[in-house]
């Protein structure tokens, strides 16, 4: 009875983990301090999304097609996440060692191996893999051995996506799964966003090389000098739609323009800032009249700082900034926990008093 509970719930959020399409960037401070941040959008109404804590040494279990009879294993570092529909689907996350990843939605460009019910025992789902990284590994060279030890699943055919995963060093590299293989790519540009693959995406940069910060210089045009109407014409032709390749190429120029600030605090505020221009609209997700009721397409935003430790996230529904310190957790005697991002959906407005 418990394991078809179970397989219905992983049934029922896989749809609905599907639609999410993110915008992920990443700076480093003056400082040295190290920062990843994303967004997570859902546009078919409120997304359920937690902050969940794992000790060290508790015991989890992946779900697979069949139901809960995936691979077991304990946590040897203590980890934080934001999850999405269910605690066990961590899409962002940190460890006590500051090896920080997650998960991107890859529609039709990945690929798993089909799952084999004889190889349950090794075999993780892809929306917990975040889980397995974060609760097991110190470095992205340790993620890479032991890769190749597991077998990743879908829970439904059409649920696909890639991984970021990054250290405090700034290192940070991308996993993709095409053709049941694992695929490792070094982010030189720290961006990821969603589908095609992330070296397409690389290749694609080039048709934007023209552009520059800054405005355009004049031109003539026979008898006629062209002047740039306003500020910026340096980024003329910058996509501005809400695809896939557009939102990586503008956030990888957004990033690459971005100036260092001195710590990886202020560098966490840029993050936030430059992710503002990420918000998806709920409007433009839905034919005309069809869009639910809900702020934003864009649910919540998160700023990873790697460096210090510290998860950092805002919502759709409360735009005030809030932080789990993870050097504050004493992960040997901490309780496995949950609890929602929002605790109550409504924006908090500070009423100013001007005439005393």
């Amino acid at each position: 009875m418990l394991k078809n509970l179970l397989l219905g719930a992983a049934s029922a959020c896989a749809p609905a983990v599907r639609a999410i399409a993110c915008t992920g960037i990443s700076l480093t401070a003056a400082d040295g301090g190290y920062v990843q941040a994303r967004t997570i959008e859902w546009s078919h109404g409120p997304l359920q999304s937690l902050c969940v804590v794992i000790p060290r040494h508790h015991a989890l279990r992946s779900f697979t097609p069949a139901g809960d009879n995936g691979m077991e294993f304990r946590a040897r570092y203590g980890t934080v996440g934001l999850a999405v529909v269910r605690p066990e689907f961590i899409a962002e996350g940190i460890n006590e060692k500051g090896l920080s990843a997650g998960l991107f939605f890859f529609p039709r460009y990945g690929g798993y191996t089909p799952y084999d019910p004889s190889e349950a025992d090794r075999t993780i789902a892809d929306l917990q893999l975040v889980a397995w990284i974060l609760t097991q590994f110190a470095t992205i060279d340790e993620v890479k051995a032991a890769i190749g030890s597991v077998r990743i699943t879908g829970l439904e055919p059409s649920s696909v996506v890639h991984w970021r995963i990054g250290e405090p060093s700034g290192r940070q590299v991308v996993l993709e799964i095409t053709g049941g293989e694992a695929h490792f790519f070094e982010n030189p540009v720290g961006v990821l966003t969603n589908a095609p693959g992330f070296e397409w995406h690389l290749t694609n940069l080039a048709n934007y090389v023209n552009l520059r910060p800054g405005d355009a210089t004049a031109q003539q045009l026979s008898d006629l000098e062209l002047r740039p109407l306003g500020g910026n014409s340096g980024f003329l032709g910058l996509p501005g739609d809400a695809t896939p390749p557009s939102r990586f190429v503008r956030a990888a120029f957004y990033r690459a323009t971005a100036p260092q600030r001195a710590t990886a605090f202020d560098t966490v505020m840029q993050c936030f800032h430059l992710l503002n221009a990420f918000d998806i609209p709920i409007g433009i997700e839905h034919p005309a009249g069809e869009a639910p009721d809900i702020p934003s397409a864009t649910q919540w935003t998160s700023a990873i700082d790697l460096t210090n430790r510290m998860i950092y996230y805002k919502t759709a529904y409360d735009n005030t900034i809030r932080c789990i310190d993870l050097r504050t957790i004493d992960f040997d005697r901490t309780d496995y926990r949950t609890r929602p991002l929002d605790l109550r959906q409504r924006q908090p407005v500070e009423m100013l008093r001007i005439d005393s």
